[in-house]
């Protein structure tokens, strides 16, 4: 049987609610590397599917998955050192997965950059800033983005309004990448 069957197995097998047998397919491939299956038992941890629930494990199967480019593991990680699950509370590495994520047009990575952005957490608080990824997760189809980004817009001056319009444009133009 190949890696992708046995992947295939492993995720029919977790929709069905049979943990004992995603676990069995998804380990042996994520111990051999394989992004998605470190991305599946990170998630089976944080859960506590079929397993006890554990923070710190998943931390480490998404962290494997993340170093990989796993935009999925890249956001949950993001979330995880928001929530100060697993690992300690730190909102400058939750933005910096949120923006290795938000890089591969993640759109609720976009939105949380958005978020860090307007509050200035783990990033300078700028509403230029927070108005263009808001507008970038919107057109992502994120469904607060765009309500978000009009709280925002009233804090702002109209060339500041421009401005992030514009970087926002130039950052879709970029296909994401250093924004």
């Amino acid at each position: 049987m190949s890696v992708s069957q046995d992947f295939q197995k492993g995720v029919d097998a977790y929709e069905r609610g049979d943990y004992a047998t995603a676990l069995r397919e998804f380990t042996p491939l994520a111990e051999q590397g394989d992004d998605f299956a470190q991305y599946n038992l990170g998630l089976m941890y944080y859960n506590g599917d079929g397993v006890p629930q554990d923070y710190k494990t998943a931390v480490k199967w998404f962290t494997l998955a993340a170093e990989q480019g796993d935009d999925f593991a890249q956001y949950n990680l993001g979330l995880m050192y928001l929530k100060g699950r697993g690992v300690l509370h730190d909102y400058k590495t939750a933005a910096k997965w949120w923006t290795l994520a938000a890089e591969q047009r993640h759109a609720s990575a976009q939105y949380n950059l958005g978020l860090s952005y307007d509050k200035g957490h783990g990033v300078p608080q700028d509403y230029v800033y927070a108005h263009m990824w808001f507008n970038i997760a919107a057109s992502s189809g994120h469904e607060k983005a765009s309500k978000n980004r009009d709280i925002v817009a009233k804090r702002m001056t109209p060339s500041q309004i421009q401005e992030a319009q514009t970087l926002a444009r130039e950052c879709v133009a970029k296909n994401y990448k250093g924004c």
